[in-house]
């Protein structure tokens, strides 16, 4: 019988694991594949999510990147550099997540990966989670089974409000020398965009809509974008999955159990940025267990609360920048990111070191301004 049963082995699992065996809680990780595995993810990574941890994550950074490079339609380029203490962490998924692991199996948690989660049970004071290896229990469980996966209902959050964005992304090979950018381009594909992020020792280039509507077809926008770089993504192996947006307050917790990372939708709505929200649930996640077995009857509620006041506070304003900016992406091209101080902003955005409150009003001002003819400045 486990304090904790975490079912999941990505960034929001990991992190709740780390900080839960720390506290001296017994936890199991139960992962369907088998660690290290790859995960399609642009892979970048906000270095304020140090603050959560005591140990260094340098084994596991592939590239630091101090500039971002915004274009329209393959031109009209902008770039931004980063006044930031620490460039952004671009790391490969498999690599970063098993690390994340290992660093809660040395504070005691263990891992049980290349299992499946067949069926969970309530028993009246635990959950039994059956597997083919027989079933495991434990206290409190937490759904880190990310956004294809099936916790969330097996625990009956049916009603959630769940707004799933698609994206297809692709490795590829190149050879990487002097300073990098990561890059954004709008323009050549509608509600969304496509990312060039750089690692040690090639690219991970992919597309994603996050508003919705018409079919598009993504490996051709895709292929055209990667010529960009020399790369052709004809021989690459393309790889397409869901994205889980934050789509307003949700409930997070049940009978001893909790949603983490993108199980809990936390993706934002505005960059697709994951990896920072889904650390950052996990954490809170693992505060709230430790409470709570402490006897603290408030403290899954609690973590509902604090989610929807931390994160969801500001996601609300980057959904209603991303409803603006991607049904007019032509004017907020024009009249946001090619003004240096927007694009210097988005940029502290993505590094966690600014918040969208900070910003939207007057981004949202301007952008409906340049919506007016005669009006845009």
């Amino acid at each position: 019988m486990y304090d904790s049963i975490i079912v999941g082995a990505g960034p929001a699992g990991g992190a709740a694991a780390y900080h839960l065996a720390k506290r001296g809680r017994s936890v199991l990780i139960l992962e369907r594949e088998s660690l290290p595995r790859y995960k399609p993810c642009g892979g970048g990574v906000s270095p304020q999510i140090a603050q959560w941890f005591d140990f260094d994550f340098s084994p596991v950074i592939s590239l630091k990147v101090d500039a971002i490079r915004f274009t329209w339609k393959m031109d009209d380029p902008v770039e931004a550099k980063l006044e930031t203490r620490e460039p952004i962490w671009l790391v490969r998924r498999d690599h970063f997540d098993h690390f994340l692991v290992q660093q809660a199996q040395k504070q005691g948690a263990e891992l049980k990966d290349n299992l499946e989660v067949q069926g969970i049970e309530w028993k009246g004071a635990r959950w039994q989670v059956n597997t083919p290896q027989g079933p495991f229990e434990a206290r409190y469980l937490v759904a880190a089974d990310g956004a294809k996966g099936t916790m969330a209902q097996k625990l009956g959050f049916k009603e959630r409000k769940r707004r799933l964005a698609g994206a297809l992304e692709a490795e590829a090979p190149a050879n990487i020398q002097g300073a990098q950018a990561v890059h954004f381009e709008f323009g050549m594909v509608k509600n969304g965009y496509i990312w060039n992020f750089p690692k040690a020792d090639g690219y991970s280039i992919g597309v994603g809509t996050f508003r919705g509507g018409e079919q598009q077809d993504f490996k051709g926008i895709l292929t055209e974008y990667a010529k960009l770089f020399g790369i052709d993504l004809t021989t690459a192996k393309q790889y397409g999955h869901p994205l889980c947006l934050w789509d307003g307050n949700q409930t997070l917790h049940t009978q001893n159990a909790l949603l983490v990372g993108e199980a809990a939708c936390v993706v934002d709505p505005m960059t697709a940025e994951g990896i920072r929200p889904s650390i950052f649930s996990g954490v809170k996640a693992a505060e709230a267990i430790d409470e709570a077995i402490a006897g603290n009857a408030n403290a899954l509620a609690n973590y509902t609360q604090v989610i929807n006041t931390e994160w969801g506070e500001d996601m609300a304003w980057a959904q209603r920048l991303a409803g603006v900016f991607y049904r007019v992406p032509g004017v907020a091209y024009k009249v946001g990111i090619k003004r240096p101080s927007a694009s210097e902003k988005m940029a502290q955005i993505l590094c966690g070191e600014l918040r969208y409150a900070d910003v939207a009003n007057r981004a949202l001002k301007r952008l409906s301004t340049g919506l007016i003819p005669g009006m845009g400045g």
